[in-house]
């Protein structure tokens, strides 16, 4: 497929956790920086963390840190984010992409193909 496939998304208690699982499109390379975003309601698209080709070195948004954990399989090319300690604000339709050799090349990136997003909802 072209497309990013996210999946494991669901509905949580406050304080809960969920792991995220994504197949990257089928142009992605192995050694491609990968990562997560995420989109609220009437919010822009904001990154949620990316990790590098070799997952020596990750990169998390300061509202995640301490609670989210990405990781990658590369020979599958699948990335994966474990989401622990969950607040309702972390409510979000989840995306994953890829691209770039670099953490800040993968940042200042447009990609040009989105998968439709796994929905995170956290429960008050």
């Amino acid at each position: 497929q072209v497309q990013p496939v996210e999946s494991g998304g669901g509905l949580v208690q406050t304080g809960g956790s969920l792991r995220l699982s994504c197949t990257a499109g089928g142009r992605t390379l192995t050694t491609d920086v990968m990562g997560w975003f995420r989109q609220a309601p009437g919010k822009e698209r904001e990154v949620v963390a990316v990790i590098s080709s070799f997952g020596t070195a990750t990169h998390y948004a300061d509202s995640v840190k301490g609670r989210f954990t990405i990781s990658r399989d590369s020979a599958k090319k699948m990335v994966f984010l474990q989401m622990d300690s969950l607040k309702p604000e972390d409510t979000a339709v989840y995306y994953c992409n890829a691209g770039g050799l670099t953490i800040p090349a993968f940042l200042s990136s447009n990609f040009p193909s989105w998968g439709q997003g796994t929905q995170v909802t956290v429960s008050s």
